[in-house]
C-alpha cells in the first residue's frame, strides 16, 4: 500500500513539474521543408509525437491479435498443422506399441509426410502394414522413406530385411543383408541379423564362415560367441554325417568335417560328444568308442561317460575295465554309473549290472537308469518292481503326467 502512495506522489510531482515548465516557457517548433511548413509549441509537438506513437503501437498490437486470433480458428494455420501433426505422433507411437496396426499405419504416416525428418515415422508405418499383412504398402512405405531420407540406407534396408523375416521371406531377407553387409562390412547389426538369420535357416556352414567377423567387430559377447561356435560346429557335423554321397549316406564327410575344427575344438567334450553321436548313429561304433575313450583319457565329462555306455567297442572287457577307472576318480557320477550298468549288461554281467544301476538311482534319480534297471528286472522275473521303475521313469520323463488327471471315461 506505501508503494502505491509513492507511485501515486511521483506521479502528481512529476505532473507539476511538467505543468511549471509549460507556464514557464512553451518552447517552439519549426519544420520547414520546401513547400511544407510547420509550426507549434514544444510542448504540442512533444504531444503530437507521443499519440502517434501510440497509435501504431495500437495498430500494431490489434494486427496481433488478429492474426493469433485467426491462428486458433483457421484449421490450415502452422500452429493447428503442428499440433496435428503432434498429435498423429502421439496416436500413432501408442497404437504401435499396442498393437493397433491399422490406426497406427494412418497415423504415423501422416506424421512422416509432415515431418522434416520423417523415418521413424515411415519405418513405424511400415511395420505397422506389414503386421496387417499388406506388403506392397510396407514397402511402398519403406521406399518413400528413401526418398525423403536418402541418407538413411542402412537403417531402411535393415529394417526391411527384419520385415521380409518376419512375413516368412527369409530368401528376400538373405539378400538384403548380403547385400547392406557388402557396402557395409563392419556394421554391428547387419552382422547380427545375417547371423540369426543363418541360425533360423539352418544354414550353419555359413554361420561359421561369419565367425571370424563376429569375433573381429566385437558384434557378441565372448561367452555367446564362444557358444555360438559350438553349436555351430555341432550343427554342421551333424549335418555333414546327413549329406549323402555317391548315392549314400557316408563317413566321409563327417571326417572332413571333423578335421575341419582346430586341434583345440577338437578337445572340446561337447563337439567330441556330437561327433561321438554321430559316428554311433552312422553305425560307426569302434571308431566312436576310441573318440570318447581318447577324450575322456584327456579330460573327464559326465555326458562323455554317459555316451561311452551307449556305444560298443572291439574289445567290451577292456571297455568296461576302462570305465571301472575312471569310477576310482568319480565314484558318485550317476551318468558314469549308469554306464558301468549298460556295459555289464552288453557282458551278461547281470549282477554287477543291477548294483551299478541302483547305485546310479541312489545319486540321483534318472528315467535312463529307471529304464535298463526296469529291464534287467523284467528279464530276472521280478515284474512287479520293473513295473514300478517303467511307471518311475515316464513321470520323470514328464512330470506334467503325473500331476495331470486322467480324463473320466464317456458312459456308453
Amino acid at each position: 500500500m506505501k508503494r502505491l502512495y509513492v507511485i501515486v506522489f511521483l506521479v502528481i510531482a512529476a505532473t507539476a513539474a511538467l505543468g511549471l515548465a509549460i507556464a514557464e516557457h512553451s518552447g517552439y517548433v519549426l519544420v520547414a521543408y520546401k513547400s511544407f511548413r510547420y509550426e507549434s509549441s514544444l510542448w504540442a509537438t512533444l504531444a503530437l509525437i507521443a499519440v502517434l506513437w501510440l497509435l501504431v503501437w495500437g495498430i500494431k498490437a490489434l494486427i496481433e491479435l488478429v492474426m493469433a486470433s485467426s491462428g486458433v480458428v483457421n484449421p490450415w494455420s502452422r500452429r493447428n498443422r503442428s499440433r496435428r501433426v503432434q498429435v498423429a505422433i502421439e496416436h500413432g507411437q501408442l497404437d504401435l506399441a499396442e498393437g493397433r496396426w491399422a490406426s497406427a499405419q494412418r497415423h504415423l504416416y501422416r506424421a512422416a509426410e509432415a515431418e522434416r525428418q520423417p523415418l521413424l515415422y515411415y519405418l513405424g508405418a511400415a511395420r505397422a502394414a506389414n503386421e496387417q499383412g499388406h506388403y506392397e504398402e510396407s514397402d511402398r512405405l519403406l521406399e518413400r522413406a528413401l526418398e525423403r531420407q536418402p541418407q538413411a540406407e542402412l537403417a531402411i534396408a535393415l529394417s526391411h530385411a527384419q520385415l521380409q523375416t518376419d512375413r516368412g521371406d527369409t530368401d528376400g531377407a538373405l539378400v538384403t543383408l548380403q547385400a547392406m553387409h557388402e557396402r557395409h562390412p563392419h556394421n554391428v547389426q547387419t552382422l547380427r541379423q545375417l547371423q540369426r538369420l543363418y541360425q533360423q535357416r539352418g544354414e550353419w556352414s555359413a554361420v561359421i564362415r561369419l565367425l571370424p567377423e563376429l569375433r573381429k567387430d566385437k558384434v557378441l559377447p565372448p561367452a555367446e560367441l564362444a557358444e555360438l561356435e559350438r553349436r555351430a560346429w555341432g550343427e554342421n557335423l551333424s549335418l555333414a554325417a546327413q549329406r549323402e554321397e555317391d548315392g549314400s549316406v557316408g563317413l566321409q564327410s563327417l571326417t572332413r568335417a571333423w578335421q575341419q575344427l582346430t586341434s583345440a575344438q577338437r578337445q572340446e567334450p561337447p563337439l567330441v560328444l556330437a561327433y561321438a553321436e554321430q559316428l554311433r548313429q552312422l553305425g560307426a561304433q569302434v571308431e566312436a568308442e576310441e573318440v570318447l575313450r581318447t577324450a575322456l583319457k584327456r579330460k573327464y565329462d559326465s555326458h562323455l561317460a554317459r555316451l561311452y555306455g551307449l556305444v560298443r567297442g572291439s574289445d567290451p572287457a577292456r571297455q568296461l575295465q576302462t570305465a571301472e577307472g575312471w569310477l576310482k576318480d568319480h565314484p558318485n557320477d550317476p551318468s558314469l554309473l549308469l554306464t558301468l550298468g549298460r556295459l555289464c549288461l552288453q557282458s551278461s554281467l547281470w549282477g554287477k549290472a543291477r548294483d551299478y544301476l541302483e547305485s546310479s538311482l541312489r545319486v540321483q534319480r534318472n528315467p535312463e537308469a529307471c529304464a535298463e534297471l526296469a529291464r534287467l528286472l523284467a528279464q530276472l522275473g521280478d515284474t512287479e518292481r520293473s513295473n514300478q521303475l517303467f511307471q518311475e521313469g515316464l513321470g520323470l520323463l514328464d512330470e506334467r503326467l503325473l500331476a495331470a488327471p486322467l480324463p473320466a471315461l464317456a458312459r456308453v
